[in-house]
């Protein structure tokens, strides 16, 4: 029978029919191989369109010309030899009824001036770009001549390459630089009133349709309200998509707001913490005014938003672009009434920020995600069923057990805590980062599916496991705050931890050495200067957070400078003693001058990572058959482990994630599930 379900409905788009009303919406996951998109590109749309999804979008800021270089390993839409590598994305996509875009575009001022041939980047005006930091030359009548017919011909690619449609960029890229008037100051042709500031993006749009024809579907994303001093509101916004869609495009994907800077792009891109779907209505608002096929993508991450969009007439295909990333498998969960099982999008902007940072793009809790080439996202029964002991409920070791359970292995979990979760409970009970705990919930659900026993409160020693008689143990048992980087009595530092879980009770001054660079320094500081705490944050590194990426710094940068938290940069907390009054005193070295300064303080805060939590591993190490070695070169192949190092040995020991050492949640997660796997 027919679905009722209205994200379950067909849509047509112009002579295109996509199957339901979901779209992963064009974004670049960085995974390009010299500009190309080769293997790894169209595995991970591949796995998208397995999964059921009606529309996979690539090529997010897909480059049309040499003078508008990679800025995140973007596609190089300017060369002939792309074309093949489409024709293979989309012949496979397209075995599963999925269509597939690329996404078109010269990024303006938006890259860099000193990427691949170091071209002199152009833009509508000279204006530097705050977040690339790139000074443009303002284009010429030669400048815009070519990259008009640049356009034309990366169209004419994607056509040939067997694509569905293209999508033009006019969010934060030259399309854009040209109309808004926060980035187009000229007083030429080009310039000036509304009518001279659309003539660059009319001509591309012409140029790109007289090439293409009428049978190809061209789309437009637009911010139609940049929300930004001196930049184009939603009035003109409305004008300018009224106007080109009277030109040739086909449909809109919705933006509200700008890229100038991360603060901008946080609130475009929001990470959790943010309002779900913040900007729906107001896409909602553009498809009633404009009558146009309208999409729009911006922390949908749930179905049932999603859903809502779709029933309510908000939108005609909805973007769920960090969702699929979660669980490329979405749609046919759905379809297949398993909407329970999907894996959720908890809004950490892993993804993003890694792009921001020079990496390729990851989901926090997907390993296989990115990594489809070695890594699948189905898991492999096994005809070896076994016994197996995972002790450690913390995202290493749920994962290990998901993992090892789906395997077809009869697992238990030992877990020393009153419930699983180990450090992502404690990251996620400040209220902007609550949303990790579906990290935790969605495999402690798939555990309970797969009959996987986890016995809490149990402090599991080396006859705990032994009583189990297993064949496989892992130890996931994590690590405890390391604080004795700082010299001086161990009583008189706080760590992170007890801060975050109101174990140590903020005091009325405090001084927060950070010396880690990632979220729980910051995560601490803000707690306790929203706490009413008065705050120094001191770091050794140049920047505060340097591996917080720029969708996530905002919000702490925001609740610094609200709370007057001071920042001390490039200096380390060396010692800490008592003074006459009962009070810390602190003493901070400068990391390049050597010199020494002193603080008085009520507390002081230590962030320095973890130390591994690892007596038992040892204790358990000589009675195991491997003596816990791992064969990397077997784990990267997927090839089960065979290390015999002690005949007697009854079982294979291996330990994950931060018991090994201090790392994140997406490696502790990678740590099981490739071991795992071949287990």
């Amino acid at each position: 029978m027919p679905s009722i379900d209205p994200l379950l409905q067909p849509y047509h788009l112009k002579h295109l029919r996509l199957k339901n009303r979901v779209v992963s919406t064009s974004h670049e996951p960085a995974y390009a191989q010299d500009g190309m998109p080769k293997e790894r590109y169209l595995r991970y749309h591949l796995e998208k369109a397995r999964g059921g999804l009606a529309l996979t979008m690539m090529g997010g800021a897909a480059c049309v010309a040499p003078d508008s270089p990679a800025f995140v390993n973007n596609l190089e839409l300017f060369r002939d030899e792309i074309v093949p590598y489409f024709r293979a994305i989309a012949d496979a996509v397209h075995e599963h009824d999925t269509l597939v875009m690329c996404q078109v575009t010269h990024a303006g001022r938006r890259t860099s001036n000193y990427e691949v041939d170091w071209l002199p980047i152009v833009s509508a005006s000279g204006d530097r770009e705050p977040q690339h930091k790139a000074f443009p030359k303002t284009a010429e009548d030669w400048d815009i001549e070519r990259i008009v017919a640049a356009y034309a011909d990366a169209a004419e690619r994607c056509k040939a390459g067997g694509l569905d449609g293209i999508e033009l960029m006019g969010y934060g890229h030259l399309l854009d630089q040209f109309w808004s008037p926060a980035t187009n100051h000229r007083g030429d042709a080009w310039g000036g009133d509304f009518e001279r500031r659309l003539r660059f993006p009319t001509e591309v749009i012409r140029a790109v349709r007289e090439r293409v024809g009428e049978d190809f579907v061209v789309g437009l994303r637009i911010a139609v309200d940049e929300a930004r001093p001196g930049g184009m509101g939603g009035e003109e916004g409305m004008a300018v998509a009224r106007r080109l869609t009277a030109e040739g495009i086909d449909f809109l994907s919705v933006v509200r707001g700008s890229l100038d800077s991360d603060h901008s792009t946080s609130r475009v891109i929001a990470p959790m913490g943010t309002p779900s779907a913040a900007h729906l209505d107001f896409a909602g608002e553009v498809k009633r005014a404009l009558g146009v096929p309208v999409m729009h993508s911006g922390r949908i991450a749930d179905l049932p938003t999603a859903r809502h969009a779709i029933r309510e007439g908000l939108l005609d295909m909805v973007g769920m672009t960090r969702a699929h990333m979660a669980d490329p498998h979405l749609m046919r969960r759905l379809a297949e009434g398993q909407e329970d099982r999907i894996r959720p999008c908890v809004g950490a902007g892993y993804c993003i920020d890694r792009l921001y940072q020079g990496g390729d793009a990851l989901c926090v809790h997907n390993a296989a995600t990115g990594r489809e080439t070695l890594l699948p996202h189905d898991i492999p029964v096994t005809g070896k069923p076994r016994t197996a002991v995972v002790v450690g409920a913390g995202p290493a070791g749920l994962e290990a057990a998901r993992v090892l359970a789906e395997r077809g292995h009869q697992v238990t979990v030992l877990e020393a805590g009153a419930r699983p979760g180990g450090q992502i409970a404690i990251a996620s009970a400040p209220g902007r980062r609550r949303d990790l705990i579906g990290i935790v919930d969605w495999r402690v659900e798939e555990c309970r599916r797969l009959g996987v026993k986890i016995r809490c409160n149990t402090y599991a020693d080396a006859d705990d496991v032994r009583a189990e008689n297993p064949d496989v143990v892992i130890i996931a048992t994590g690590g405890i705050p390391n604080t004795e980087v700082v010299d001086g009595p161990a009583n008189l530092v706080t760590d992170t931890w007890q801060i975050l879980t109101r174990e140590v009770k903020p005091a009325r001054t405090v001084l927060v050495y950070e010396d880690n660079g990632d979220h729980p320094g910051l995560a601490a500081a803000e707690f306790l200067a929203e706490a009413g705490s008065e705050v120094e944050f001191v770091t050794p590194e140049r920047m505060v957070g340097p591996l917080v990426g720029c969708t996530n710094a905002p919000a702490y940068l925001k609740a610094f400078a609200e709370h007057s938290v001071l920042t001390t940069l490039n200096s380390r907390v060396t010692h800490v003693e008592r003074d006459a009054d009962r009070r810390l005193k602190v003493t901070l070295t400068d990391g390049y001058a050597g010199t020494t300064r002193t603080r008085v303080v009520d507390q002081l805060v230590v962030e320095h990572g973890t130390t591994p939590v690892d007596d038992l591993y040892f204790e358990l190490k000589p009675l195991s058959s491997n003596h816990g070695e791992t064969d990397q070169a077997a784990l990267l192949r997927l090839d089960a482990q065979q290390v015999v190092r002690n005949g007697d040995g009854t079982f294979q020991l291996f330990r994950i994630g931060d018991a090994v050492s201090s790392r994140n949640i997406h490696a502790a997660i990678l740590d099981a599930y490739r071991l795992c796997l071949a287990l």
